[in-house]
């Protein structure tokens, strides 16, 4: 590794400014770039003061524009310098005259007018970030005859890895179009995933299954651009494929297991996004997302629980919604023995059935004696309502308050248990 190639470069430079200040022509050139300046200011400064009041004179409802005028006006004073150095440039070519100092000086305007746009205006991080930091720097080498020798001093720092040569040129490449590439698959995959779920030609388990497979074959492409971008032979992964072979049998069965899992559980339409899932454990909640790795669970207390997708293999798990939403529940109460028994289960239905929750079908509301208790008759209320009773669709406390307000308005009592204490031998102490 040496730096003569650029050592050579620099005091070529150097020699060529040290003899352009000794002559007139270098004289000649920075006057013209001064008054170029000045002059684009004077122009700009005037098209500035003519847009605003084109822009005051308008209507507020027709101001669309204002922000297009805001990007002229920022470039107004740049481009119009720019126009200007390049006539500058072309009328001293034609003349004979040496213009190095009017390109320099028209390069530093340029990269500086880039620099800024990208700056303002540019509000995509990451378009931002590869426009600021990486075809900037590049423009200004092409700019100034820099960037081959700094590309050819990049590539002759290599180093051998097995049959492979890599040099920093290429791992630079591989960073920056990684970066450009994994960056444009993470917006075709949001794309192309929105696109599949809004196929309502399609169920919402096969959406699901479409939507996964596409999100994998799109990162296999890029992963495989991605080696052509460097220069790696396919065959020459064979060895590393191998070992990756090895390394999923043991070491990363796991995670493997769960990526087959969630295919598997895709395609047997066992369960889908909205249903309402109960593991084994008691953990339940509302399907909202289903993962190459795990699928999450949001509980109607906000809180997301994360399960493997081998826990939907491997163990037994409830869905609550999976082919109808509609569920079954059942609520218990007590009167007392003295009440009117035989009315109490009309009084019940015809109060719980005007609960707009409710549902007439598949069953009607049902309202029968389940046990003689110690206290008091004990009734069972069966009914039927839309999705989960829980959370926002919380009903058993509405109809507990309706069965309470029936009970008293026909003058029913709850029982309580009771107990009789009895002293005995009281006369003896």
């Amino acid at each position: 590794m040496n730096f003569e190639r650029i050592e050579q470069a620099w005091q070529t430079f150097l020699s060529e400014l040290w003899l352009m200040v000794g002559e007139v022509d270098f004289y000649l050139q920075l006057l013209a770039v001064v008054v170029a300046g000045v002059f684009a200011w004077f122009v700009s400064s005037k098209s500035k003061a003519l847009l605003d009041q084109r822009l005051q004179k308008t209507q507020r409802s027709e101001r669309w524009f204002s922000q297009p005028v805001g990007v002229i006006k920022d470039l107004l004073w740049p481009v119009t310098t720019l126009l200007l150095l390049g006539f500058v440039q072309s009328v001293f070519e034609q003349s004979g005259y040496r213009f190095e100092l009017i390109k320099f000086a028209f390069g530093l305007v340029l990269l500086a007018t880039l620099f800024s746009s990208v700056h303002r205006h540019v509000n995509q991080l990451f378009v931002a970030t590869m426009l600021k930091w990486v075809m900037l720097p590049m423009a200004t080498l092409y700019l100034f005859g820099w960037l081959e020798p700094t590309v050819t001093y990049l590539k002759s720092l290599a180093f051998q890895v097995g049959d492979i040569t890599l040099s920093v040129y290429a791992i630079l490449r591989l960073l920056v179009l990684g970066s450009i590439l994994f960056w444009l698959g993470r917006l075709s995959n949001q794309y192309g995933q929105q696109i599949i779920r809004n196929k309502q030609s399609l169920d919402v388990r096969s959406r699901e299954v479409f939507a996964k497979l596409f999100e994998i074959a799109l990162f296999v492409v890029i992963f495989l651009l991605l080696l052509n971008v460097v220069g790696i032979n396919l065959t020459a992964l064979a060895v590393f494929g191998g070992a990756l072979g090895v390394g999923i049998g043991f070491g990363l069965q796991q995670i493997a297991s769960n990526f087959i899992s969630g295919l598997i559980i895709l395609l047997d339409k066992s369960m889908a996004i909205g249903n309402y899932i109960e593991l084994e454990d008691g953990k339940a909640g509302v399907l909202k997302k289903m993962g190459m790795r795990s699928s999450s669970l949001e509980t109607y207390d906000g809180k997301m629980v994360v399960v493997p997708n081998e826990r939907f293999i491997t163990t037994t798990f409830t869905n609550w919604t999976h082919d109808d939403p509609r569920q079954r529940y059942t609520l218990e109460f007590s009167v007392a023995y003295d009440s009117d028994i035989p009315s109490i289960p009309d009084l019940i239905l015809n109060a719980v059935k005007q609960h707009p929750q409710v549902l007439m079908e598949p069953e009607r509301p049902d309202c029968e004696i389940i046990e003689f208790a110690d206290s008091g008759v004990v009734f069972q209320l069966e009914y039927w309502i839309e999705g989960i009773d829980d959370g926002k669709n919380r009903v058993a406390s509405d109809l507990l308050m309706i069965i309470w307000k029936t009970l008293h308005e026909n003058q029913i009592s709850i029982p309580f248990p009771q107990r009789e204490v009895r002293i005995l031998n009281e006369g003896s102490r």
